[in-house]
């Protein structure tokens, strides 16, 4: 008499799929941030910032802030809100301002 031996193998589970359609990626292009670089003023401290010299990249105000004694580097994104019409609504959304 002979046994055979029973290996259950498991079922893939099919991935989901959402019941909400997904939304269109936006451009880069009509919402590219403007990020600007400055270095604390002298006297300045977290909990009241102050900024003082701007720097034209990233790069430079590490460098500047490394130098000198705050070390500290603020990092500014300027917005303006306006309302946009969505059927009858209006929707206020946030568009980046250039430098």
């Amino acid at each position: 008499m002979s046994t055979a031996t029973v290996t259950a193998i498991p079922a893939q589970v099919p991935a989901r799929q959402s019941t909400q359609p997904k939304r269109p990626r936006r451009s880069r292009q009509q919402s590219e941030e403007v990020a600007r670089f400055f270095l604390a003023k002298d006297g300045s401290s977290p909990t009241k910032p102050e900024l003082g010299e701007e720097a034209s990249s990233e790069g430079e105000a590490l460098i500047k802030a490394f130098q000198s004694k705050s070390a500290i580097v603020y990092v500014l994104h300027a917005y303006k809100a306006e309302a946009e019409m969505n059927g009858g609504s209006p929707i206020l959304v946030k568009k980046p301002l250039q430098k």
